[in-house]
């Protein structure tokens, strides 16, 4: 199977949650093809992201004229339904603040993405995120492309839904993948009932460079991390006010800002106001190893955030062992818990995230280390990127069955740990039974009805020992 994957800047500094998806699901057996809107190239510092780079597909690094010649195939080989589809394109834009010239433009960027995935055999394509990606893919879609899904990650998406036309997207998608169950609650809220059931919770996650750490000392310094694009959702202004009053209560620490965003400017102009030059320090963007490293060389992570989905640091921190202090909202408490790996405080209150801080800076060193090892449980049992891109890729091959398989997936608990398993979609009483592979075989040989197995073990004319099954909870091949 080959999916392609549409985002409008791929790769990016803030996106490595992206690069480890594909990565994973590259790892399940099905190929990607990575396409973006737009190109930031200038501010990628990583290997990893210069090396997604030179894999990414990128529009608007193309020539105009070969856009163009792309745009008038699709207009001539469907004259039609280009035609309808300009009008459903103008609709959305009237419908929206992006207006009719925005539109028109996804329309022509569909057209694009339609020839791409014509080109390069692409059974499905998903979008990251519900904003312009989502209206390219659903376009493309209309066009005759694939058939698509999008991730919603928030808190842009929940704050623009009417004007991100998100209820049509769900409605032509195969499905769509919150990251939270918080995220899942609120598209329920944007949908009919009859589209609750195609609403999936994957969640982000990361990879062994975190989830293998082993716990690492604490630093001896009263050292805090913010991590993160410096941006008003964010809140590291209310940060800044924060160390204001910890140095007027005498308490003594550092904060080290790293990201970049255009927050920047104030930030620094507010640090200077208040004179905590001594206190305070903005990296700017870094790789994954130095982000690594500066969570490692602190206490804990602080994220203060206003509007959040559920940011990966927090994971990346967890799975370090370091303790984190945020707020109240969204999908954070689904996985920090105060008292057992953090400290959670209502958003916008200086004077409770100075409290917090306080604390946490009087905090036993032990403690702290406890903390972190309960983290690094908690994110290991919720965020392992391996488990949550077989799920992906499970849904990615189930939309592209066909009625005559009469197959569907049914999601079921096993064990505590999210496995698909295959269910006959039109006869009841039929056993529900996980995906098989055959031991030792690397291949991973195709069963398309395993209940067949109980009158009939074979696949592809070949016999198969029942003793040589064994139950595959992951990478499923159809």
């Amino acid at each position: 199977m080959r999916v392609g994957y549409l985002v409008n800047q791929y790769p990016k500094v803030s996106h490595s949650f992206i690069r480890r998806e594909i990565v994973g699901i590259e790892a399940c057996g099905i190929e990607v093809k990575r396409f973006s809107i737009r190109s930031c190239q200038g501010e990628l510092v990583d290997p990893m992201d210069l090396a997604e780079f030179e894999k990414t597909t990128i529009l608007f690094t193309m020539p105009p004229w070969r856009v163009l010649v792309m745009v008038l195939q699709t207009l001539l080989s469907a004259p039609l339904l280009s035609l309808r589809l300009i009008f459903f394109a103008s609709r959305l834009g009237w419908c929206s603040n992006g207006g009719l010239l925005k539109h028109w433009a996804y329309f022509l960027e569909a057209c694009v993405v339609r020839r791409w995935c014509s080109h390069h055999g692409i059974d499905h394509l998903h979008a990251h995120f519900g904003t312009n990606s989502a209206s390219i893919a659903l376009l493309c879609h209309r066009l005759g492309g694939p058939s698509y899904s999008f991730t919603v990650h928030g808190p842009e998406e929940f704050d623009r839904a009417p004007n991100l036309y998100l209820s049509e997207k769900i409605l032509h998608a195969s499905f769509v993948i919150a990251i939270s169950s918080f995220g899942r609650s609120q598209l329920y809220r944007l949908c009919p009932h009859d589209q609750w059931s195609k609403i999936k919770v994957i969640r982000c996650g990361i990879d062994d460079l975190f989830l293998q750490q082993r716990p690492a000392p604490l630093t001896q310094s009263p050292r805090l991390v913010c991590v993160g694009r410096l941006c008003p959702e964010k809140g590291q202004l209310l940060l800044v006010e924060a160390m204001r009053e910890l140095r007027d209560l005498g308490l003594e620490c550092h904060l080290t800002f790293v990201g970049d965003g255009a927050l920047r400017g104030e930030i620094e102009q507010l640090v200077a106001d208040y004179q905590l030059g001594g206190m305070i320090s903005i990296t700017g963007w870094v790789g994954e190893e130095q982000v690594r490293a500066e969570i490692l060389g602190s206490l804990a992570l602080v994220l203060p955030s206003l509007a959040e989905g559920l940011p990966v640091v927090i994971m990346e921190s967890l799975g370090l062992g370091r303790p984190v202090l945020s707020t109240y909202i969204a999908g954070i408490p689904e996985l920090v818990e105060p008292g057992v790996n953090g400290w959670l405080i209502p958003a916008g209150t200086v004077g409770e995230l100075t409290q917090a801080l306080a604390t946490l800076l009087k905090t036993d060193p032990c403690c702290l280390q406890n903390m972190g090892q309960a983290g690094q449980v908690a994110v290991a049992q919720k965020h392992n990127i391996y488990r949550e891109t077989r799920a992906l890729a499970a849904l990615f091959r189930q939309s592209q069955m066909t009625d005559g398989q009469a197959l569907a997936i049914d999601w079921m608990d096993w064990n505590g740990d999210r496995a698909p398993s295959l269910a006959h979609a039109h006869g009841p009483g039929l056993p529900q039974l996980p995906l098989f592979h055959l031991s030792g075989d690397p291949m991973l040989k195709t069963i398309r009805h395993p209940w067949k197995l109980l009158n009939n073990p074979t696949v592809a004319g070949e016999s198969l020992d029942p003793g040589k099954l064994r139950p595959n909870f992951g990478a499923a091949v159809w």
